[in-house]
């Protein structure tokens, strides 16, 4: 498929686009779509990945999660620059490339969200039953995906948007008070920042600078600047500031988590396996700290387990009736944004709330789990090689292409998530 120039297609930017601040004081109150984009990427997984980081090698791997943190911020303004500079969605972006990446992504798209859709109603109802065990766990799973499904209906972007803030907001102040009553030692974070792996396996490491999965999520970005009405090539130095503090914040929080696993538990010999281990942690705080402590970490796992269910559910669907449009060959045909209102989106919120709640009581199909891990395993590479391959080519004009840096860090991105996954599928089979 022969690549579109900038001058073939021309972006019809609508007087509704908004003219972007010119003072500090008037960016820092633009800043949203960052933080939803980067708290809806944060689940316990990553709470998880840190304590157990934290538990077993101290302070050692601090900087794995900071070159993390950057590596994210790269992929998600590549994406937001991408849909500012052209008009394009990410989706049209994939679909300029072939029908094999809209397919992949198609695909992906549906297995994931109905594997993902269990897990994260799973998880935030496990903090919640912990604090509030007063329902079983299906029944606080099977409310928190309602909630999250009714936020969404009611298509206030804006609203989800202050919620999500405010769930970040409450993840930051506890985890990093948290952290802060440890009294850590300065000296020993610090040292964290200096690049080794000490006693720490390499595949530790990698996952700690990414993982696997759970990455499409980013992809949701370029929806919700356009919700802000952050229009044309104009927005760009807004957009980089704009998910710059999402992953700072969102870098000190993991950075937190990992001093809470160093100093709590680094050399106590007790593991934290899975979202329970929260749980058992939670327990350790009231015992050395008082209930206080341990309500104040119980919030702060909830509001991240949380606010990536809200993400999801709102941002993933758009991803989704997008790639219904591809399907349709309607991307050229109209310059109507995709909305919440659109049936496809619809269609999909319903696919990631309903159908997992049987996945709540049953086994998950040892296909649809050896599937699912195969085609995430494969989605990091897949959208580290696209961005390389979109932001570098005629598609965009030479002022919005790649520099060298970008370039650097997705190939680095390619390499790395590419090592991750041979050894995620050599593992599944």
């Amino acid at each position: 498929m022969r690549a579109e120039t900038v001058e073939e297609r021309a972006v019809d930017y609508t007087d509704e686009s908004l003219a972007p601040p010119t003072t500090w004081k008037g960016k820092l109150k633009m800043v949203g779509p960052g933080f939803v984009t980067a708290a809806t990427g944060v689940g316990t997984g990553d709470l998880i990945a840190a304590l157990v980081a934290g538990a077993g090698f101290g302070m050692t791997l601090i900087w794995a999660i900071v070159v993390g943190a950057i590596f994210k911020y790269f992929f998600t303004e590549g994406m937001g620059r991408w849909h500012l500079a052209t008009g394009r969605t990410i989706l049209e972006g994939f679909h300029s490339l072939g029908k094999w990446a809209t397919g992949y992504f198609g695909v992906y798209a549906i297995l994931w969200g109905l594997s993902y859709g269990a897990a994260a109603m799973s998880t935030s109802a496990i903090m919640m039953v912990t604090m509030f065990p007063i329902m079983p766990l299906w029944a606080w799973a099977i409310i928190h995906g309602l909630a999250g499904m009714a936020l969404v209906l009611t298509g206030k972007y804006k609203l989800f948007e202050r919620i999500m803030t405010v769930m970040i907001g409450i993840m930051f102040i506890t985890v990093v008070g948290s952290a802060v009553i440890l009294l850590p030692n300065i000296g020993d974070i610090l040292s964290g920042f200096v690049p080794r792996t000490g006693d720490g396996s390499l595949l530790l490491v990698m996952g700690l600078l990414g993982g696997v999965g759970g990455t499409i999520t980013m992809a949701s970005y370029g929806y919700w600047i356009r919700e802000n009405k952050w229009q044309g090539s104009k927005w760009i130095p807004m957009m980089k500031l704009d998910s710059a503090i999402g992953y700072v914040i969102t870098g000190i929080f993991t950075v937190s988590l990992l001093v809470i696993g160093a100093e709590f538990l680094y050399g106590s010999g007790i593991e934290i396996n899975g979202e329970e281990g929260l749980v058992t942690l939670s327990s350790m705080f009231s015992n050395e700290f008082g209930e206080v402590a341990r309500w104040m970490f119980l919030i702060g796992a909830w509001s991240a387990a949380f606010s990536s269910l809200l993400g999801v559910w709102n941002g993933v669907p758009y991803l989704f009736a997008d790639f219904v449009r591809m399907l349709r060959g309607k991307a050229e045909k109209t310059v109507k944004p995709i909305s919440e209102k659109d049936p496809a989106y619809r269609a999909y919120l319903l696919w990631l709330t309903f159908p997992p709640m049987l996945l709540l009581f049953f086994d998950k199909p040892v296909f649809l789990v050896i599937l699912y891990g195969a085609l995430g395993a494969l989605f990091m590479p897949f959208l580290a090689i696209t961005l390389l391959w979109l932001l570098n080519s005629n598609r965009v004009e030479s002022a919005y292409k790649n520099g060298w840096l970008a370039n650097i860090v997705l190939i680095c991105c390619v390499l790395m998530f590419g090592y991750l996954s041979i050894v995620e599928l050599i593992n599944m089979f």
